[in-house]
């Protein structure tokens, strides 16, 4: 399979939804066609009760002595409705022959005593004719007996399959319109359910290729400062004592780069979980400082005491970055870098003395790869990161007199 690994994702969203929509459709097709067979054959039998009921009722009707009288028929409700009859000979002893008063549909009297001589001599016949018209009928010829049980005639009873017919279609396209809306409807919650299904795997894919852009990105530019010391090295043996520190620096910055992309890899794949837990926020802060080089660099601490639930290494490196960032742009060309910082109330305040930050950069400088004023773009957005991962923010302004200030604020603890 070619192309990206999102590229297949795509398509395997597609495939799960033309499976979900395919198996659905068949189940649908086989739901319809039962319901279609069914409707039919229950009005075919509804059909068979009501010319049942003629043919049955004017059999008991006929009197039969040496001749046939049809006196009880003429009296009886079913002579003046539907379904019309005919009472036939169909060649057994001959008479007359008996139509019911009301022609519900034009029938060719040939054909009737066809049917009635059929029923003679078979005993019943049922099936679909042809009207006058061409319509659609159906018939049922029951052979009439005297009282020594031989056929006399036959009642022929007839219906009009239109109005059956009429109801079956709309029926057939109220199953059919609804299949199709059902089958729109299941396809698009099919494309949504497959989304989700493999929602995790993208997030997953776009972790790993953040991830893999991230490491490229901040990796880019010191590993060509170490490769530039190190041809230096090569070239001048006799400031290799001067080119070593350097080496060493551009080393520890490439392992802090990296483990904050694992960090934050690993939390965001749901691998690690945050510890979070009561920490003295001011300590916490202290410590970092104090761990940090300043090289030269003026740093001051007004710290209050402030407890908050965090998870202290997470919060530990996100507070290096921002000291970090203060330390390496935050001071003006050749001056001696100056940063203040200030703990209170589950803020913790990084002011420099810096160029400061463009008003309409500054949301820019916590996006990943953007630099602002030569920031390092990873830096702030791990500490943007750090801070919404525990329910806090980072902000940043321009000081009136200068220079840039970061905020991060924290959840104080519960008393």
């Amino acid at each position: 399979m070619t192309g990206s690994a999102a590229d297949r994702l795509r398509r395997l969203r597609w495939a799960l939804t033309a499976l979900f929509t395919t198996m659905n459709i068949l189940g649908l097709v086989a739901f319809a066609w039962w319901i279609i067979r069914d409707d039919a054959r229950q009005g075919e039998i509804q059909t068979d009760a009501d010319l049942y009921r003629v043919t049955s009722v004017m059999s008991r009707q006929v009197i039969y002595n040496t001749t046939v009288n049809f006196s009880l028929v003429n009296t009886d409700d079913l002579n003046n409705g539907c379904p019309q009859f005919a009472i036939m000979p169909g060649g057994a002893p001959s008479f007359k022959a008996h139509l019911s008063k009301k022609e519900c549909v034009p029938m060719d009297n040939a054909v009737l005593s066809g049917l009635a001589a059929d029923a003679v001599r078979t005993g019943l016949v049922t099936g679909y004719q042809k009207s006058s018209r061409g319509g659609l009928v159906r018939v049922r010829a029951e052979r009439l007996l005297n009282p020594d049980r031989r056929p006399i005639g036959a009642v022929v009873a007839v219906t009009d399959m239109g109005p059956v017919q009429d109801d079956h279609e709309r029926l057939v396209l109220f199953v059919i319109g609804g299949c199709v809306v059902l089958v729109v409807g299941l396809g698009l919650a099919g494309h949504v359910l497959s989304g989700r299904a493999i929602r995790p795997a993208a997030a997953a894919l776009q972790q790993q290729e953040v991830l893999l852009a991230e490491t490229a990105h901040d990796l880019r530019t010191p590993v060509a400062a170490l490769r530039a010391l190190a041809e230096t090295a090569l070239q001048n043996p006799t400031s290799r004592a001067d080119l070593l520190p350097r080496t060493v620096d551009l080393a520890v910055r490439m392992g802090g780069i990296i483990d904050s992309l694992l960090v934050r890899a690993r939390l965001a794949a749901g691998v690690e979980q945050l510890a979070i837990q009561p920490v003295w926020l001011d300590q916490l802060v202290s410590g970092v400082v104090e761990n940090t080089p300043a090289d030269g660099a003026q740093v001051t601490v007004t710290a209050a005491p402030t407890k908050v639930d965090v998870d202290p290494t997470l919060i530990q490196r996100a507070i290096g970055n921002l000291l970090d960032n203060a330390l390496r742009y935050g001071r003006q060309p050749g001056a001696t870098a100056i940063v203040h910082i200030t703990v209170r109330a589950g803020t913790v305040t990084v002011a420099d003395h810096g160029p400061g930050i463009d008003a309409t950069l500054a949301e820019a400088a916590f996006d990943r790869f953007s630099s602002t004023g030569g920031s390092s773009g990873l830096g702030l957005s791990v500490v943007r990161w750090a801070a919404e991962a525990h329910g806090g923010t980072l902000s940043v302004y321009n000081a009136v007199e200068g220079g840039a200030i970061f905020e991060l604020r924290l959840p104080v603890s519960g008393p």
